[in-house]
Order: C-alpha cells, then structure tokens, then sequence
C-alpha cells in the first residue's frame, strides 16, 4: 500500500520516508490538504495529514469517493476533522496521542522568556549596531506567580520549569495533576488565576467549551503587565479581544505560537504576499508581542515519536488491530 503524506515540512521528509521504509511506500506533498488538494488523493486508500489540514466533511466525502478509508493525523489535536462525517463514510481515523511533552513546555517557556526580556527587540537593535539598554528591562521570574491554564502533560513540564525558577504556581483544570500539586501547585478559579499570575501560558484543547476561554472578560481581568503565552491552540484566546487590549498598552509580553485563522497561512511563504488577514497583521506590530509559526512541537523528539506513532496507525490499520490513538475504529 501507498501512503499520500500531505503538509510535509522538509526536515520532515527524510523523517517519514526511513520510518515508513520496509512497510509501506509513501509520497511526501508539501501542499497542505484541503478542499482544492483533496483530489489528489484519489486512488490512495490511506492518507497523513498535517494539524492544520482541513477535514470537514465535504473534503473527507471527496477523499472518500477517491477511494481513501484511513487518515492518519500526525497531530495529538483532532479538532480540524469532522469525525461524525468520518464514522458515516466508514473512515478510520488516527492520531497521535503522546509526544515529548517537554518540546511545547520548552518552548512555551522560550517565548515567556524572550517577551519578558526583549529578545528580538535586542535582537534587531544589535544587528545595527546599537547597544542601548533603553525599553529592555525585563523582570525576574523568581518569586513571581505562574498561572497554568492546563495541567496535563505539557501543563505539568511547564510547571517543573516555572518550579525550578522558585515561582508561586497556580493551576486550573478539570482534575488536579497530584505532581503539581506536589510541586507546590495551588488549584484555584480561573477568573483568581487570572486576577493573581504574572505569567499565564495555556496548555488545554480546544473543544467547544474551551474556544475563546480567554474571551475578553478574561482578558480585561488579567494583570495590565502580565505575560500571555499560548503554544496550544489558537482559539483559546480570542484574538480581536487580544488585539484591543493590546492597543490599550496592556500586558508587558505576548507570546503566541498559534493563531486561531492560521489555517492557509501558518507553514507557508507568505512573504510576497498582501496578508488579508488584518488582525494578524495589527497583532504582529506590537512590539511587546512575538508570533512564531506553530513550532512548539517541532523538535527532533517530539517529530520522531510522532512519525513513529503514525507508522504504528497504519500497520495497525492494515493488520485490523485497534489502538488508543484510534479516533474512529475502522468499520
């Protein structure tokens, strides 16, 4: 059997090819599935796709008359695929379920860390040779409150980061993590977490219940200089919000690695190009805000464990077993 690999990063490629070699045969596409691509699959019966695919029903109903029955999302986050449609065309659907959690923490960190203390700003200045200190004091992360919205397995390697710089820890989620609490996690309201942490970062998925839980009420109630970090999904946080209050001069750093329109736009040159999108093109003027393109993940680790487990959905897929990474069993 073939696999069709589509949304394939170039670092990526040699990755997918040598995890696939012995099993199966697979032709890697950089193009990113979606309506316009998805004919291209016709005739292969499974397909990978990327977390920024688009798999509503109308593409899955196109991939499904060319043939395809299985889907193997190289991504723990399945919020992109219809899987009602998926289960009525006798699709099965995959994902991955676990990677490094420490490649998102890190870099959740990383961006807290270079928002705090006027990295790219500096960054820039010294590439023209100007060494003036003038709008780069950050602060200490010592002794200052993170607030975890999120405390699973990348919530709680963030923790153990923010626990080795000596900061209070606050935490929100549906369960309480006993190694956070361990740490020194207190477990408290969303709108106190909010009101008390200097550093907030989101580590939850995005559901239905979860989009837009930083809406503007939640936004308004945090602290005016606090830092906002995001690494999970973009529609936690409702940007048009985001982008008001920023223009209010609030919060001292924003670290964004995902956008919630960033479909068509994130992993693709878009440099020649008039962005369309106006509020991701007010949202990069900022000078205390800093957007990266979805690349958290994106470690030698964290891409093999996910290419590894992919493998493992379609040789499952084809021997019939059935896995906790299935989303929709095969019929």
């Amino acid at each position: 059997m073939e696999i069709l690999a589509f949304g394939v990063q170039a670092d990526e490629k040699p990755l997918i090819e040598s995890a696939f070699a012995g099993h199966h045969e697979v032709r890697c596409l950089d193009v990113f599935l979606n309506e316009d691509t998805a004919p291209i699959a016709s005739g292969y019966e499974a397909v990978s796709t990327s977390v920024n695919a688009e798999l509503g029903a109308r593409v899955l109903e196109v991939l499904a008359a060319g043939g395809t029955r299985m889907i193997a999302q190289r991504s723990t986050g399945f919020n992109n695929i219809d899987l009602q449609a998926a289960e009525r065309l006798g699709m099965t659907v995959a994902r991955v379920s676990y990677y490094s959690p420490y490649s998102v923490a890190e870099f959740a960190w990383t961006l807290a860390m270079a928002v705090n203390r006027r990295v790219v700003r500096a960054s820039t200045r010294t590439r023209d040779f100007d060494f003036r200190l003038d709008g780069l004091m950050g602060r200490d992360m010592h002794g200052r409150t993170a607030g975890v919205l999120g405390t699973g397995k990348i919530g709680e390697a963030f923790t153990r980061i923010a626990h080795g710089f000596g900061m209070r820890l606050l935490g929100w989620d549906v369960a309480e993590n006993p190694v956070c609490l361990e740490l020194g996690m207190k477990y408290v309201p969303k709108e106190q977490l909010l009101a008390e942490s200097d550093l907030i970062t989101l580590h939850v998925p995005l559901m239905p219940e979860t989009t837009h839980l930083l809406d503007a009420d939640a936004l308004k109630a945090m602290r005016d200089d606090a830092i906002l970090v995001n690494s999970s999904r973009g529609g936690l946080i409702d940007t048009a919000a985001l982008v008001d209050e920023l223009r209010e001069g609030r919060f001292s750093g924003v670290g964004l690695d995902v956008y919630e329109a960033e479909a068509g736009l994130f992993y693709v040159d878009r440099s020649l190009e008039a962005i369309e999108d106006d509020t991701l093109a007010r949202l990069v003027t900022f000078p205390n805000v800093l957007v990266t393109s979805h690349q958290a993940y994106y470690t030698e680790d964290a891409v093999g464990q996910i290419i590894d487990a992919t493998v493992r959905n379609v040789l499952d897929y084809t021997a019939g077993r059935r896995s906790g990474n299935v989303l929709v069993p095969r019929s």
